[in-house]
This record gives C-alpha cells, structure tokens and sequence, in this order.
C-alpha cells in the first residue's frame, strides 16, 4: 500500500521548528541559522521529505524549469546540444521539460501553448520556428523565448545561430580554391532560416567567381531525400566535381550513395564538404571536411540570453551570429596553403 506523502508539517514537527522555518531551510538565498538549516535536513532526511518544487512556485512566481523544443533529434547535432543545453542550465539551478516537435506551425502551437501552462520560466526553441501569434502569446506571459540555430524575422524573439551566410561563403572560396569549376548543392530545408542563409552564402562565393551550382536540390535536411538527389546529381555523365552537402546529417547519406552505388571516390572523383561538424564527421569512415557549428559557444550566448531576461529582467532582444571554422578532413580536395582553422 503506497505510504503517505511527507510534508513539510511534518519536518516542522520533527524538528520543532515553524513550517516556514523549513520554506526557508529550502529556499535558495533565504536567511537561515546553520543550527536551524542542520536541524531541518536531519529531520527531512530521517523522514524521506523533498520540497515540491511546482507548489513552490506558485508562491515565488518561478518554476526553475526551462521548456525546450526540438523536431531533428535524428540529426546528430541535436543531442549534443540538448545535453550541452540541459547541463549549462542545471549549473545555474534550472532543468529542461523536453518536447519532441513536427517542424510545422500547428504542431509547434500547439506544443508550446502545453508548455506555457505548465509555468515555465523560459522556453528554447531547437531548429525551431514559431507563428506570430505564438510569439504575442509568449511575449504577453512574460516567457521569454530563445531560436536555437533558427532565424526568424520577429523582434520579440531572441536567436543565436552560427554565422550561416558567411560559412556558406567560406565552402565555395574553400571548393573554388581547390580548383573545383562543376560545384553542386544538396541544399537545406528551404523552410528554415539556416538552409536559405547557407545557400545565399555559398552562392554569394561561387558568384564572386563568375558561377553558379550546376545543380540544386533541396534536401529537406532529410537523409533519404539528400540520397536520392545525389543519384539524380551524380548519374548524369557530365557530373560535378563537389558538392556541398547543407548538413553533415545529409552528407553522410551523400556519401554512402558516391561510393558504394555509384562507385565513385571521395576525393579523387567529388570532393564533399557538409556543415555542422558532428561526432561521426571525425570518423576514419567519413573523414568529412566541414563547416563547424560551434555549439558551446551557441549554447553559452543560448543560456545567458536567456537568464539574462528571467533573472535580470532585460528586455533587449538579441540576433547573435557566431563565426566557426571549416575543419579540413580527408572528403575534400585541400588548397595549397589553405589556412587550418583549428589551429
């Protein structure tokens, strides 16, 4: 038979102390006699007693929870962040209410109008959009709202991504240095901020030398709709020398297509370069040149952005963009004298 819950009454009993001397044993920052706080913790450890942090909150207007929502985990690049995410806030008292998404307007809506009434203190959006009305909701509660690695055109919406446009830029000088003139794209979800601010950059690059991709297709940031754009790319008999794969989540499934369907060798027939600069991408199988996401960087601006409007009560919306290097690997044809950024 489940036994009755412990409430802080019956700490105070134990202890003999007052109910709101045990409140304030519990309460980060409160003023308490270490006699007092060592006679409360001994009675709440003998009697099994934790504080109901949600009942707390409606007494201190915080709930020291922080929803987040994300829609790619199968991109490699997600869980990275969401645990880089979930630690950096822990170290500030905070934890993360995750909810899995559909990346379109009625799904996120819906889900972040459920987050909303479960009181929390901020909301972090993971690749991410969010409707007008949505942000006038948030804005008027008083929840402020971060756009992880998403742009979107709203000035009540804070944001930090990588420097999308100027990465897109630095493959195609990176390709065009290597001496490569026949340059495709398997481009981004042209619904997302990042996938159109990749391909603007990376056309920007290869426009400044008189071309343009000789093929693009939208990938949908989706692995088996990338594999079947290269087959419909690399089959033609007059095929490009490079592509540029607009995540390394695509350019996997890229490669595998190159080598073992179409028989075709990295780099000696098409160089390849993704984005991101996930685990795997280090990998002896894939060895992928790519544009790294620096996502401890983004995670820092993400959370002190963040606390920044929870604790300081700032109200200055942020668009931070965060240059990272390209990491040359073993996928791509490398320039004589072309700089290691890593260094």
């Amino acid at each position: 038979m489940r036994s009755e819950k412990v409430t802080s009454v019956d700490v105070a009993r134990k202890a003999g102390v007052s109910q709101s001397a045990v409140s304030r044993v519990f309460t980060p920052g409160a003023s308490v006699s270490p006699k007092m706080a060592d006679k409360v913790l001994k009675a709440a450890d003998e009697l099994g007693y934790r504080p109901n942090v949600l009942a707390r909150s409606l007494i201190t207007g915080r709930s020291k929870i922080i929803g987040l929502v994300v829609a790619y985990l199968e991109n490699q690049f997600y869980p990275d962040a969401l645990e880089k995410l979930s630690t950096a806030l822990q170290e500030h008292g905070y934890h993360i209410l995750v909810f899995m998404v559909s990346n379109d307007d009625a799904s996120v809506d819906k889900v972040m109008g459920e987050l909303l009434d479960y009181q929390v203190d901020g909301i972090i959006t993971a690749s991410v959009g969010m409707s007008n009305a949505l942000a006038a909701r948030c804005s008027a509660a008083g929840v402020p709202v971060v756009l992880f690695n998403r742009g979107q055109d709203d000035d009540r919406l804070n944001q930090v991504t990588s420097n999308n446009l100027a990465g897109g830029r630095k493959i195609a000088e990176f390709l065009l240095a290597g001496g490569h003139r026949k340059i495709a794209h398997i481009a981004g979800w042209s619904g997302s901020s990042t996938g159109r601010d990749r391909e603007a950059g990376f056309r920007a690059g290869l426009a400044a030398a008189g071309l343009e991709p000789v093929a693009c297709i939208d990938g949908m940031y989706n692995r088996e709709t990338a594999a079947a754009a290269a087959r419909e790319i690399f089959s033609a008999s007059d095929r490009p020398d490079a592509v540029f794969v607009g995540n390394d989540h695509m350019a996997f499934a890229v490669m595998d297509v190159l080598r073992f369907e179409l028989k075709l060798d990295i780099p000696g027939d098409v160089s390849v370069v993704g984005y991101d600069d996930v685990s795997l991408a280090s990998w002896p199988a894939y060895d992928l040149t790519t544009l790294r996401q620096p996502s401890n960087r983004m995670v820092e601006a993400t959370v002190s952005t963040l606390l920044g409007w929870i604790e300081e009560s700032r109200n200055d919306v942020r668009k931070i963009q965060i240059d990272g290097p390209l990491m040359i690997r073993g996928s791509a044809r490398i320039p004589q004298g072309w700089p290691d950024e890593r260094l």
